[in-house]
């Protein structure tokens, strides 16, 4: 059975608001081919906290919590993949010719 309860609820907005957090600046870095504004150390930290949340939502059996996060990682990971191979103003890693 679905849980409805406030707190539920509150629960899976946030969720929701923190997934959809990061698709506006991947799709802004793939279509303009440039991660130049991205911060590394903020994304590696990002993707560090993500990696913590997973792991303490399956040591406390919340599995909101770890679908959640794993979610979140994917999504802060990909920026970080993106920011490595758009480093290059705009070309790809190993696109100098």
């Amino acid at each position: 059975m679905i849980d409805l309860s406030p707190a539920s609820l509150l629960g899976a907005g946030a969720a929701l608001c923190s997934m959809a957090s990061f698709m506006p600046q991947i799709v802004k870095i793939w279509h303009e081919r440039d991660a130049s504004s991205v911060s590394l150390r903020m994304y590696v930290v990002t993707v560090t906290g993500f990696a913590l949340w997973t792991i303490y939502g399956v040591l406390r059996g919340g599995w909101p919590i770890v679908v959640s996060n794993i979610v979140c990682l994917a999504l802060s990971a990909t920026v970080l993949v993106l920011k490595w191979r758009f480093s290059r103003h705009g070309k790809p890693a190993g696109a100098d010719a």
